[in-house]
């Protein structure tokens, strides 16, 4: 019950609506959306990498909620990525009304086909989509990496394992760091947390 409170509490705050699970287009490829609790947005933006110079990519970003909240607490300017015409639609009526919307632009695109901006340097996945279109976007962010060479964090939600055994295979790519969220859940599930990787060197 607190926690829907939490979700309620937030998209108050922020003049949108994100709550609820939608599968009606999703497959073995595309999962459905699902948006990320508050509580586990709060810790991400809290670790404080994420700052008002970064531009994030939310790759999956169904109605917005990730966009909106992170440029609302750590004024970095974000896109979110959206292939389904429907879910796009409610982040960008979100946009309407959003009190963080002069930060925060969407693009109707699948995410293997997104050229990644240069000046892109955060990145946030909350199991969006297979392993398999995930090397595609991986593939996309190196190739804007070696465009423009510069500190680029990924963070990425509940991992599977198979996201994590293939992103440790990733040779660019290092694991940096694990923003564990277990103890926001009743449950003791492993999978609550964010694991952080880095291309390039991160200033300290």
């Amino acid at each position: 019950m607190k926690d829907d409170k939490t979700e309620q509490r937030w998209d108050k705050l922020l003049h949108i609506r994100t709550s609820g699970r939608d599968d009606s287009h999703s497959d073995q490829h595309r999962y459905p959306y699902e948006p990320t609790p508050y509580t586990v947005l709060e810790r991400l933006a809290d670790s404080g990498y994420i700052r008002k110079n970064n531009l994030l990519l939310d790759y999956g970003c169904g109605k917005g909620r990730v966009d909106f909240f992170l440029s609302w607490q750590t004024r970095c300017q974000s896109i979110g990525i959206e292939y389904d015409e429907r879910i796009y639609e409610n982040a960008q009526k979100n946009k309407e009304t959003a009190v963080s919307s002069g930060r925060v632009s969407f693009e109707k695109v699948d995410a293997t086909e997104f050229v990644v901006p240069d000046q892109a340097d955060r990145m946030y996945f909350f199991n969006p989509f297979s392993v398999e279109i995930l090397q595609h976007v991986i593939a996309r962010i190196l190739e804007s990496y070696y465009r423009n060479m510069r500190p680029i964090q990924l963070f990425f939600y509940y991992p599977s394992d198979d996201y994590i055994a293939y992103l440790m295979n990733v040779e660019e790519l290092q694991f940096s760091d694990e923003i564990d969220c277990k103890d926001l859940f009743p449950e003791e599930n492993p999978r609550e947390r964010i694991v952080v990787f880095e291309l390039g060197e991160i200033a300290g």
